[in-house]
């Protein structure tokens, strides 16, 4: 069964069509491809096993290039970004040519600040094949790469022409970017859908057992509810910022952990915990909302609290982060589950003494009274 949700973006709405088997569905691909050239982006990882069956989709072996990247969040970066360039001028891409991401959200990142970029904008299609970029990253337009300081620093809005999740590519997905998938679902439960937090604390453990319809339901209403708040500001001018709850914090874990240790949904469900506790110090969330919060990402098999980073490293990294606003860090808070709320009013010892928790334990590393 494959459903559609479309996002209502003008002038260009666009759909997200989801089910299994997607890739083999007669005509779906060739009839958004047309005649044009096209460049399919993708890893080392996912070509073996899907980048066959996307040529054979396509309907022809003219005009279509590859261009395989290494797999890995390590790899998105500027001197990779290059690659696709590369790529798309061995293979002769113009103003008409059509990217094509193939892969999870780094690629799907950098494929769509490629297409974003190349001779000033080209049309995208996503293809997501992890629960992550099923739920969350390959809708919205964000695109981009990293920066050694810090996450996604370099980047443009671009918006796909279509995002095809086929969750049958979930099939061969491993364990650990499963339950790193999760994180973003949960995410949504936290800032708008209460419900949506209730099912998945009814059924996690249905989704973490790859059951087809549990599957379903979490792609199907995390990306409805990822297509509301884009349709309403697409450009994060306001309520899209609350789509970055947890990911102040989760970024700073992947730069300070150099984009390796940790997975961005681990980064995140981490993230996810350190904002329940500092709103539960604002007095904004109950003590048993944010055991509620820690439990289930507990109980996704995933991290409650980052890695040992020094406060000052911490703090420095958050900083830098796209969403300071005249250099005080704005933070994406809950006063319930199921409300998100953005805030710059937060007490700043709220944050230090949830940053000095997890902290290396030094002298030095303290904030003092910022």
């Amino acid at each position: 069964m494959t459903v559609t949700v479309q996002v209502e973006l003008e002038p260009r709405p666009y759909p997200i069509h989801i089910g299994p088997g997607l890739l083999a569905v007669d005509g779906m691909l060739s009839r958004l491809t047309t005649d044009q050239r096209v460049l399919v982006v993708t890893n080392d990882t996912i070509a073996p096993q899907y980048l066959d069956a996307l040529h054979a989709a396509l309907g022809r072996a003219a005009g279509v290039g590859d261009c395989v990247l290494p797999d890995g969040e390590r790899w998105k970066e500027l001197g990779t970004l290059a690659r696709i360039y590369d790529a798309a001028l061995d293979h002769g891409c113009g103003r008409d040519s059509l990217f094509i991401a193939l892969g999870g959200g780094v690629i799907g990142d950098m494929a769509g600040f490629a297409a974003a970029t190349w001779l000033r904008g080209v049309p995208l299609i996503q293809i997501p094949t992890t629960l992550l970029a099923q739920v969350d990253s390959s809708v919205g337009g964000k695109t981009g790469v990293n920066h050694p300081r810090g996450k996604n620093l370099i980047g443009a809005f671009h918006q796909p022409h279509a995002v095809i999740a086929d969750t049958d590519t979930l099939a061969t997905l491993d364990d650990r970017q499963l339950r790193a998938g999760l994180a973003e679902v949960i995410k949504y439960g936290l800032i708008r859908d209460s419900a949506l937090f209730e099912w998945l604390e009814a059924h996690v453990e249905d989704v973490l057992a790859r059951h087809a319809d549990a599957l379903r339901h979490v792609i199907e209403r995390s990306c409805r509810n990822k297509a509301a708040v884009v349709a309403a500001d697409e450009r994060e001018t306001g309520m899209r910022a609350l789509l970055n709850l947890g990911h102040t914090f989760g970024h700073a874990i992947e730069t300070a952990t150099g984009y390796d240790a940790w997975l961005h949904g681990e980064a995140v469900a981490a993230g996810l915990c350190m904002a329940a506790r500092v709103s539960e110090r604002g007095g904004h969330l109950t003590s048993a909302e944010r055991e509620r919060v820690e439990r289930l990402i507990a109980r996704a098999g995933l991290p409650t609290a980052p890695p040992p980073i020094p406060v000052q490293r911490m703090h420095a990294l958050m900083q830098s982060d796209k969403k300071t606003v005249g250099g005080r860090i704005r933070l994406i808070l809950l006063d319930a589950i199921g409300e998100g709320v953005i805030r710059d009013d937060y007490r700043d010892a709220d944050l230090a003494a949830e940053l000095e928790r997890g902290a290396v334990p030094a002298a030095s590393s303290r904030l003092g009274d910022a």
